[in-house]
């Protein structure tokens, strides 16, 4: 009675043994998609991966994450915790160097979430001081510097936990050579302006329908400002996506009189946010038409 009470006893009937597999092809499976670039806790909301929600992850966490990928862990037990999760996700959705996934350990269940997704941190909902956080940090396509992922598990629970620390540079750069030439740099480069990145602002869409010719001066008016704030990036925000086509918002056919779009803007000398706002405002309304007269060449001078 003994020996069928331990796992090689649970092989020995067929059940237990064709339970086994099947587990086994489904961790193999999630490994195949974690190596083409996909979040784990992106993976594991879908309804066929639910055998590994809450503390049933945590084998895939270390198996897979740390002992197959290489993603360095970072545990804490914050003393405070941020109050507006879905904006950390703003400035998390910008380390193109690093893929993350967060861990609250909140006994008696394990809360994970993907921290470039503002919906799945805002599902996480009252998180408690002092329970064990652990930020998981790698990049299963491209090599990352062992010393940038450090760096970003440390800054990740430090935003988590309320402060507001500055964010290296080396977090923003995709691809393995770029981040391994920024890692190696001589100590000078700690002399950067750290970036920043603004709150949410809202716009509200007091045209009909936020159609195609607001489409136009949007991009016209982020344009404009990027060619006067080269280092500066815009993010548009709909429904806690991130837009990275603006066209999107037109063809989707969601956003109509009395919705809001959100942005935000990076980088380290942040200016004209006001006047960008009032920009977008005029060109999510009727009186879209004049940013849709460029000048011959070059962009709108609107700042």
């Amino acid at each position: 009675m003994v020996y069928e009470k331990t796992g090689l006893g649970l092989l020995s009937t067929r059940s237990g043994f064709n339970s086994a597999v099947r587990h086994i092809k489904k961790t193999v499976g999630i490994l195949e998609t974690l190596e083409t670039g996909e979040n784990l806790s992106d993976i594991l909301r879908r309804p066929e991966h639910r055998d590994f929600s809450g503390v049933n992850a945590l084998p895939l966490f270390r198996s897979l994450l740390i002992d197959k990928l290489g993603y360095q862990a970072l545990s804490e037990n914050p003393a405070s915790i941020a109050a507006d999760f879905p904006a950390l996700a703003v400035e998390f959705a910008q380390w193109e160097a690093v893929d993350l996934v967060a861990a609250f350990h909140d006994p008696p269940f394990l809360l994970t979430a993907n921290p470039k997704n503002a919906e799945q941190l805002a599902s996480l909902g009252k998180v408690r001081p002092r329970e064990l956080l652990t930020v998981y940090v790698g990049n299963a396509i491209r090599d990352v510097p062992q010393e940038i992922c450090r760096v970003a598990a440390e800054t990740a629970i430090a935003l988590f936990s309320g402060g507001r620390p500055d964010i290296a540079p080396e977090l923003y750069i995709a691809g393995g050579s770029l981040a391994k030439k920024v890692a190696t740099a001589k100590p000078a480069s700690r002399g950067s302006p750290p970036v920043k990145t603004t709150p949410l602002y809202s716009v509200t869409v007091t045209n009909e329908l936020f159609h195609n010719g607001n489409v136009e001066a949007w991009k016209r008016i982020i344009q404009s400002y990027n060619a006067k704030y080269p280092m500066l990036k815009v993010h548009v925000y709909y429904g806690d996506e991130a837009i990275l086509d603006i066209n999107s918002l037109f063809t989707w056919g969601k956003v109509k009189h009395g919705g809001s779009i959100q942005f935000a803007v990076s980088g380290s000398d942040i200016r004209d946010v006001a006047k960008l706002q009032r920009y977008l405002a005029q060109g999510s309304s009727s009186k879209f038409e004049p940013f849709l007269e460029s000048p011959e060449k070059g962009a709108l001078k609107l700042f």
